[in-house]
C-alpha cells in the first residue's frame, strides 16, 4: 500500500449503518476486520501494517473537520491519504480512482477540500447508483441498502480495494 492514511466516509450514528452513504465505512471495516478502533477527538482510527485507517465521527457534510484533525494528529499530508466514499454518479458495483480532482458534487468531499485548502489527494469512489431511474443522489444516499443489492455493493468494494491497494488474497 502506498497510502499512509486511508479514510472512509460515512455517518456515525447507528441509524445510518447499512446506508449507501456509509460505503466508505464498509470498505474500512473490510480492511480492518477484527481490529478495534480508538477514538481521538472527531475521528476514530486503527493502525495496521504501517497504515492508519480513519473513520470521521462527524456527519458526512462536516467530514473536513475530522479529516483535517486526523492529518494533523498523524503528521500526514493530503497527498499521503486515500479517501474512500460513495459515488452516486457511478453504477452500483463499479468504482473509479480519482486524484487531484474536485468534489463532483459530493458534500463530504467538498467539506474536506474546503478544510484542507487543497484537492491534492486520491479518492476511491465506490459506485452506488442502482439504476438510471434515480435522478438525484439525495433521493437514495440515506436509504438502507437492500438485501438484493448488498452483495453487489460488497463485491464492488472488494474489487475496488483489491485493484486500488493491490491486495492479494
Amino acid at each position: 500500500m502506498r497510502y499512509k492514511i486511508i479514510i472512509g466516509l460515512g455517518n456515525p450514528l447507528k441509524e445510518y449503518f447499512g446506508t449507501y452513504h456509509n460505503v466508505g465505512f464498509m470498505a474500512l471495516d473490510s480492511l480492518t476486520t477484527g481490529k478495534k478502533f480508538k477514538k481521538h477527538g472527531s475521528f476514530e482510527y486503527v493502525k495496521s501494517g504501517g497504515t492508519v485507517f480513519v473513520k470521521p465521527l462527524t456527519f458526512m457534510n462536516e467530514s473536513g473537520i475530522a479529516v483535517a484533525e486526523a492529518l494533523r494528529f498523524f503528521k500526514s499530508k493530503p497527498k499521503d491519504m486515500l479517501l474512500i466514499h460513495d459515488e452516486s454518479d457511478i453504477r452500483l458495483g463499479e468504482h473509479k480512482l480519482s486524484c487531484d480532482s474536485g468534489s463532483a458534487g459530493h458534500n463530504g468531499v467538498k467539506s474536506i477540500i474546503s478544510s484542507l485548502g487543497t484537492q491534492e489527494f486520491c479518492r476511491l469512489r465506490i459506485g452506488i447508483r442502482p439504476s438510471e431511474s434515480v435522478k438525484k443522489a439525495g433521493d437514495m444516499v440515506l436509504k438502507k441498502i437492500s438485501k438484493a443489492e448488498l452483495g453487489v455493493v460488497q463485491e464492488g468494494i472488494k474489487k475496488a480495494l483489491e485493484k486500488t491497494l493491490e491486495i492479494k488474497n
